[in-house]
């Protein structure tokens, strides 16, 4: 077991300044990380890598500045690996809470955001969130497919910062 050990040691450079450790150290490192990596992610949830919260980006960025440290050997490497899992099922319990509490999914996810109702721009909304009224024309074009704000009931900046849009039924239209 003692040689197993040491084989260990010499292989991730267990000890070692960072600047001191070879490639083959810094490669089997990379590789073991690559894995765990590979692992957690399968671990969190899908959304996670879409980033599609400001919850799911500080779990990738988090997670992506840990690892890296570990790489090159700036923090010891089974602690920091283990910090990650840690990490990941923190993340999967607040959003399985978040997924039962809707006041606990509002704080962990934020909530949307109405940009523009009946056609009028809610200049209050847009001013808080740093949405310009040329973002707005811009995504209006390339999702809704319009640059007449007239025909748009409502815009609203969803918890994933995308902008989504809802024109008035076509049916509704025709009949009034």
């Amino acid at each position: 077991m003692n040689t197993f050990s040491q084989l260990l040691q010499m292989l991730l450079g267990i000890g070692v300044e960072p600047k001191e450790l070879t490639f083959l150290q810094v490669s089997v490192r990379g590789v073991i990380v690559f894995i765990a990596a590979l692992i957690m992610v399968r671990l969190s949830s899908k959304r996670s890598l879409a980033e599609k919260t400001a919850f799911d980006a500080v779990l990738v960025v988090i997670i992506g500045s840990m690892l890296a440290r570990v790489i090159n050997g700036s923090e010891a490497l089974f602690p920091t690996l283990g910090a990650g899992f840690v990490l990941v099922l923190l993340h999967r319990l607040f959003g399985l809470a978040a997924y039962y509490s809707h006041i606990l999914g509002i704080l962990v996810k934020g909530q949307p955001v109405m940009l523009v109702e009946n056609g009028k721009i809610q200049h209050k909304n847009m001013f808080w969130n740093h949405i310009s009224k040329h973002d707005l024309e811009e995504d209006m074009r390339l999702e809704a497919k319009t640059d007449d704000l007239s025909k748009i009931q409502v815009a609203r900046l969803e918890r994933s910062g995308d902008i989504s849009f809802i024109k008035p039924n076509s049916v509704k239209q025709q009949a009034t």
